[in-house]
C-alpha cells in the first residue's frame, strides 16, 4: 500500500501552552496581530520562536515573533536578486503562495497561474530557494526554476488533469491552475505541493518534487503519483507537515466560501478528517508550526479586510497594514473543542 506516513490523526481543542523556553503563549484560539504588511500567504519557522512569512501581494519576506506579534524584526526584498524589477519603479509581483523549510534552506513558491484577468506573468512562474547568512543577510540558494509548470505539464502520469488547459486559464476560473500549499515531507528531501485550483472529480490535487534542493542546482524535477485527497470539496490553501501528521488549510478555488482544517495521517487507506475549528473572520492562508511547541499558528490573508473603511492591501502607511495569527493546540485524543476567534 502506497503512502506516506502513518500516524493517527486527533481532534483539536482549546488549551494553554508554552514557549520552548517555558514563557506562557496566549491561550489556544487567542489572535495575534502583526505589523506592516496585510497579505501573508507562506511561512517558514526560525529558531526562537520567529517565523518569515512571504506576501503574495509583493515580494518581501519579513520575520516576526510568533509570540509577540508587533513589526518586522527583519525584511528582505527579494525583487533585485529575481532580476524583477529591471529598472522598473515597481517590480512585478512574485505572488508567492506556499513555503517550506529543508534543513537551513527556505523554499518560497509563487503560485504559478495566471494573473486574475488570464494573462501570462513570468514573475508568478518560479521555485526559490533562500538561507540567512551569519550576518543575517538573505542568500540564494541556486538559481530560482522557472518551467515547473512545463514539467507537470509534460509528465505522463498526470496526462489525465488536464494541468495545459489549466494553465491557460486565470487561476480562479473553475478548472484554473493555482498552487497554494507546499511542505517538506519527513524524508528531509522532497516537498508535496497542494492545488488550491483545480480541484478534478471534487479532489484537492497534490503532488510529490522528489529533489526541489537539486532542481535548484540544475538538475531535472523527479515528480511523483499525484494525491487526490478528499477535502469536502475544497482546493489546497496551506499544507504543513507536523509533529508526524499533515495539516490541510482548504478552500474554494475562486473568491467566498468558508476555510476548513483537515489533518491526515499520509495513509491512502485513512481519508483527511476535518477538525471543528470555526475561522469565521479569518481568511486563513499559512501555517507556522514549530516543531517544540504543542500548538501551531495559522495566519490569515488580510488584504481585503477593512481598516478605517479601506482594504487593508490599498493602504499606504505600512504601519498601518496589518494581519491576523490564530494559535491552535490539539486536544488529546477523542475530544474536540470549537475554536472560535474573538
Amino acid at each position: 500500500m502506497w503512502f506516506l506516513a502513518r500516524v493517527a490523526a486527533t481532534a483539536l481543542g482549546i488549551s494553554a501552552f508554552a514557549s520552548p523556553a517555558g514563557e506562557p503563549l496566549a491561550p489556544a484560539g487567542t489572535i495575534v496581530e502583526f505589523i506592516g504588511t496585510c497579505d501573508a500567504s507562506a511561512a517558514v519557522v526560525r529558531d526562537g520562536g520567529r517565523f518569515i512569512v512571504g506576501d503574495d501581494e509583493d515580494n518581501v519576506l519579513r520575520v516576526y515573533d510568533a509570540r509577540n506579534g508587533g513589526v518586522p524584526l527583519a525584511t528582505w526584498d527579494l525583487s533585485d536578486a529575481l532580476a524583477l524589477a529591471r529598472g522598473k519603479k515597481k517590480a512585478p509581483e512574485m505572488d508567492i503562495e506556499a513555503a517550506t523549510r529543508i534543513g537551513g534552506v527556505s523554499l518560497w513558491l509563487a503560485s504559478h497561474g495566471r494573473d486574475s484577468k488570464g494573462r501570462l506573468q513570468p514573475s508568478r512562474i518560479v521555485l526559490v530557494g533562500t538561507r540567512t547568512s551569519e550576518d543575517g543577510s538573505l542568500l540564494l540558494v541556486g538559481r530560482p526554476y522557472r518551467r515547473l509548470v512545463d514539467d507537470l505539464i509534460a509528465n505522463p502520469a498526470l496526462a489525465r488533469l488536464g494541468l495545459a488547459a489549466a494553465a491557460e486559464r486565470a487561476p480562479k476560473e473553475p478548472g484554473g491552475l493555482n498552487i497554494e500549499g507546499m511542505t517538506a515531507l519527513a524524508d528531509g528531501r522532497s516537498v508535496l505541493i497542494g492545488f488550491r485550483n483545480p480541484v478534478p472529480g471534487g479532489r484537492a490535487l497534490a503532488i510529490t518534487l522528489q529533489n526541489p534542493l537539486d532542481v535548484l542546482h540544475g538538475a531535472a524535477p523527479r515528480l511523483g503519483e499525484p494525491l487526490h485527497l478528499d477535502l469536502a470539496g475544497l482546493g489546497v490553501r496551506a499544507i504543513s507537515w507536523w509533529r508526524g501528521a499533515y495539516l490541510f488549510l482548504a478552500g474554494a478555488h475562486g473568491d467566498g466560501g468558508s476555510s476548513r482544517l483537515f489533518t491526515w495521517s499520509g495513509a491512502a487507506s485513512d481519508p483527511p478528517r476535518a477538525q471543528p475549528v470555526d475561522f469565521h473572520g479569518l481568511n486563513p492562508e499559512a501555517f507556522v508550526t514549530f516543531e517544540d511547541l504543542d500548538a501551531f499558528l495559522v495566519l490569515s490573508d488580510d488584504g481585503s479586510r477593512l481598516v478605517d473603511g479601506v482594504a487593508c492591501k490599498k493602504l499606504k502607511e505600512p504601519s498601518r497594514k496589518r494581519f491576523r495569527g490564530m494559535w491552535i493546540r490539539p486536544a488529546p485524543a477523542g475530544t474536540s473543542s470549537r475554536i472560535t476567534p474573538p
